[in-house]
């Protein structure tokens, strides 16, 4: 799909996974075998997890966070922030990523919908916080002072996405829905392509190889994320150069 096809003002709605980050070295969320970063993803991503070992699944996080020093966004989260710069119609980027490349590459029109690594949560008086560093089980919370109620603000196993009815609603209106990096196996995000073709918008899926869902998007394009979008990201901004 080109943008003369719905106008220049096409509604765009882009949803990316792991896989738009494993070109900057960052570990897709599950290998093959089940396990994300060598931990069974029940034993660090589920509430049950936390409040059984908290002291694990800290320090399984804090890791996470360390690492993005190490990693700086590529040439697709870059592209797709140069094309919310420079797209003329209503545009969202909505990410499964907790990483914060899509941050530090420029997107701004962003839902984490699981969360971010660089965020916490207290649990004691539900504020949300920027946090870089430990954690810990004794950190303190930035606005109530409160100390050991602090956790990562990640959706884990069992918790409700953020934004959701802000991401259906704009998928109910949206002209073009394109899915980068992503498996389709985790919902709901797995299934907005669908809410997105019922609606009658174009439905593109980037993605080393087709996914779980790859039947319900019109059109598949696959390669590494670094080289694809770019490519697309040139090819639809021409018609608005």
């Amino acid at each position: 799909m080109v943008a003369s096809e719905r106008g220049k003002g096409a509604a765009i709605v882009i949803l990316t996974g792991a896989g738009i980050s494993a070109d900057s070295g960052v570990a897709t969320f599950r290998r093959p075998d089940g396990l994300w970063e060598g931990h069974r993803v029940e034993d660090v991503a589920t509430p049950q997890a936390f409040a059984r070992n908290p002291a694990l699944v800290h320090h399984f996080y804090d890791e996470r966070r360390a690492k993005l020093a190490s990693v700086t966004p590529n040439a697709a989260h870059l592209a797709l922030a140069t094309l919310e710069r420079h797209w003329p119609g209503p545009f969202l980027l909505v990410t499964q990523n907790v990483d914060n490349l899509h941050d530090r590459a420029g997107s701004e029109r962003l839902i984490h919908m699981h969360g971010a690594l660089k965020k916490g949560w207290c649990r004691a008086c539900d504020a949300r916080f920027p946090w870089d560093g430990p954690m810990g089980e004794g950190a303190r919370c930035p606005v109530c002072e409160t100390i050991g109620m602090v956790r990562p603000d990640i959706v884990w196993f069992g918790e409700m996405p953020y934004g959701m009815d802000v991401i259906d609603e704009v998928i109910r209106n949206c002209d073009l829905f394109v899915s980068i990096g992503t498996l389709g196996a985790v919902y709901p995000a797995a299934g907005f392509v669908q809410t997105a073709r019922y609606v009658g918008a174009h439905c593109l899926e980037l993605n080393l190889d087709p996914s779980q869902g790859s039947i319900f998007f019109h059109e598949t394009r696959l390669g590494r994320a670094s080289e694809i979008v770019p490519q697309w990201v040139d090819e639809l901004l021409q018609d608005v150069r």
